[in-house]
C-alpha cells in the first residue's frame, strides 16, 4: 500500500495510507495522542517494579519512544519488557523522514530510534539497561501462538474500525485479554460503544476517559 508522510497539528509527523484514507496517528497531533492515551492514561497509572507491555501494533515506533522517554524519567531500578506486533513494517526511508528521534530530549534518542527499527524480529533486544524489547512480525490473530508473560499493560493501537473492523471485534479482544494478568490495564484511543460492551463481556471494568486533542473520549479497561 502506498504511504505518504504528513505533518500533524502538533508538528510531529505521521504516515497516511492513500488506499485506505487512514492516518497512523491522529492528524490533531501524533505525539500528543501517543502521550495522552498510552502514557498519561496508561503507563503512569501503573506502580509495578517490573512491567510487561503489549502493543498492537508497532507501526512507526512512536509508542515505544514515548514509553522509553517515560522509562528514563522513572526510578532507574524499574524493568520494562515491551512486546509489539506488526505485519507490515515501515520502510527505512519512512523511518528517516518521520524523524521521531528529534521529538525527544537527549542525543541517545537517535540511537534508540534506529535500534528499535533495525533490531531483529522475534528476538529480545535490550534497548537500554532494563528495557527489553521484542517485536514480532506477524498478524495480530497469531497472538495466541506467541510465548508471552502475563501482561500488565496493553496499548491497543490498531487501525480504526472503519478500515479494519475485524480488529475491533470480540475474537481479537479475547486473545488480548487472555494474555493479561488480573488487574492489568488496556488503554485505547477508541470510545466506541461496541468496544466497551465487548470488553465488559470479557470481564473488564471499563471506564471512559477524556480523549486526546480532537477526540472527546477514549477507553481504559481493567481486567477483574
Amino acid at each position: 500500500m502506498k504511504r505518504e508522510i504528513k505533518t500533524t497539528s502538533d508538528g510531529s509527523k505521521t504516515l497516511f495510507i492513500n488506499d485506505l484514507e487512514e492516518n497512523y496517528h491522529s492528524h490533531h497531533g501524533a505525539l500528543q495522542e501517543a502521550q495522552h492515551v498510552f502514557i498519561d492514561n496508561g503507563l503512569k497509572l501503573l506502580n509495578d517494579y517490573e512491567i510487561n507491555i503489549l502493543e498492537l501494533g508497532f507501526g512507526t515506533g512512536l509508542n515505544v519512544l514515548v514509553t522509553i522517554d517515560e522509562f528514563l524519567k522513572t526510578d532507574k531500578n524499574h524493568v520494562f519488557h515491551y512486546f509489539t506486533i506488526e505485519k507490515y513494517p515501515v520502510q527505512d526511508n519512512e523511518v528517516k523522514d518521520l524523524a521521531y528521534d528529534s521529538l525527544f530530549e537527549g542525543a541517545q534518542f537517535s540511537e534508540i530510534y534506529q535500534k528499535i527499527h533495525t533490531c531483529e524480529w522475534n528476538i529480545t533486544t535490550e534497548i537500554l539497561p532494563r528495557f527489553y524489547f521484542t517485536k514480532y512480525q506477524c498478524d495480530f490473530f497469531e497472538l495466541e501462538k506467541l510465548n508471552l508473560p502475563a501482561i500488565d499493560l496493553v496499548y491497543y493501537d490498531c487501525f480504526g474500525a472503519r478500515v479494519q473492523p475485524d480488529l475491533w471485534e470480540k475474537p481479537l479482544f479475547k486473545m488480548v485479554t487472555d494474555t493479561m494478568k488480573k488487574g492489568g490495564l488496556l488503554t485505547t484511543y477508541s470510545s466506541k460503544g461496541s468496544v466497551r460492551r465487548i470488553l465488559q463481556e470479557l470481564g473488564m471494568h471499563v471506564e471512559k476517559k477524556a480523549g486526546p486533542p480532537g477526540k472527546r473520549e477514549m477507553i481504559n479497561a481493567v481486567k477483574e
